[in-house]
């Protein structure tokens, strides 16, 4: 089944499709995880994209059952440079192709994604589309030009109706933007009665559960197209414990005034090195984010840098200065990624047992 990947600056690669035969479009980043393609898959943080795998050989361990970040993935389609047919792991149920095919997903291997890789960075994210190899190239880059990807990917992702995950401790409410299920994972490793409501849940509503903190979950997409949750989040603020990862962070930080802006190519990949600086402590973290916190619009808030990454010195974590609220650009839950940072969960319980007293 050859194939190609068209971008829209006119940029082809010819390659050898997998999963569903359907073509596919979206916006093109690059992942530098050696691992961690099945949570990848799952993440509904990539809700709209075309995810490049920098690490040559995928699939090798195949897809098991423990690993998905959501039911069903939101990713738009795969670029490898080797596709594993035959994985080697006591967990492999499928391959990675078989999933492909069961999901209806499209994927192309055999590209030179080092070239493809080296183009994002310098040039930045590009729309593109995954074609069959006698599709007309100028017509498919003429279409990718005109092509406005919708703005809604929150709304695709969210739960559309709450449900209940039950612990005896302290209740918390997870606001699904695209929730991973690791963020469940870790509030249930220490009991915590959650219940996961939607994006467009209002603060009235989320007050009459009588929570005892809040947790603003990742997702995809611009953060600037969430009004609703801005308002949600202004509501909130003194009056529930509050903690944000990833969009969930980028929502704080523009509710209290702070500005985002789109990054040239992002950060995706789990081994993202991040200063604490009230620690002065040094995690490596798993990351998947196109936006970031304008640092200089920190000044005029209420609101306190309190992490970095040190590739770029980017802006990586925010605590208010008067409210019990704090949040972290990375994924603390870590899946896929290394577990440095997941001691921000503890955190969490504690500014809780401290708003109780």
């Amino acid at each position: 089944m050859k194939k190609k990947l068209i971008l829209e600056s006119g940029e082809v690669f010819h390659g050898t499709g997998f999963g569903a035969e359907q073509e596919t479009a979206g916006e093109v980043v690059f992942n530098t995880g050696m691992t961690g393609y099945q949570e990848l898959i799952s993440d509904p943080s990539y809700c709209g994209q075309i995810v490049c795998m920098t690490y040559p050989l995928i699939g090798n361990y195949g897809i098991n059952r423990d690993d998905y970040e959501s039911i069903e993935p939101a990713i738009k389609g795969l670029i490898v440079k080797e596709l594993c047919d035959l994985p080697s792991n006591f967990r492999t149920q499928i391959t990675l192709d078989e999933l492909f095919q069961k999901k209806n997903l499209s994927g192309i291997s055999g590209i030179d994604t080092r070239r493809l890789t080296r183009i994002l960075r310098n040039k930045g994210v590009e729309k593109g589309k995954i074609v069959n190899a006698d599709a007309d190239e100028k017509a498919v880059i003429e279409e990718l030009k005109a092509t406005q990807f919708p703005t809604n990917q929150v709304e695709q992702v969210s739960t559309k109706t709450s449900y209940a995950s039950p612990g005896r401790g302290f209740k918390v409410v997870l606001v699904d933007f695209g929730s991973k299920l690791g963020i469940i994972r870790e509030l249930s490793q220490r009991n915590c009665d959650i219940i996961v409501v939607s994006h467009d849940t209002t603060a009235e509503e989320i007050l009459l559960m009588d929570p005892d903190g809040i947790m603003l979950s990742n997702g995809p997409g611009d953060p600037e197209d969430n009004a609703e949750a801005l308002v949600m989040i202004q509501k909130l603020l003194g009056k529930v414990p509050i903690f944000g990862i990833c969009l969930g962070h980028q929502l704080i930080g523009l509710a209290c005034g702070a500005k985002t802006y789109k990054l040239k190519f992002g950060h995706r990949g789990g081994n993202h090195p991040v200063l604490d600086l009230e620690k002065n402590k040094v995690a490596i973290t798993s990351q998947n984010h196109g936006y970031a916190i304008d640092q200089e619009s920190l000044k005029n808030t209420d609101l306190v840098e309190t992490h970095i990454a040190l590739n770029d010195r980017t802006n990586e974590g925010l605590k208010h200065k008067i409210h019990p609220c704090f949040s972290v650009q990375y994924h603390p839950e870590a899946s896929p990624g290394p577990e440095d940072a997941n001691y921000l969960f503890d955190d969490f319980i504690t500014l809780m047992e401290d708003f109780k007293k």
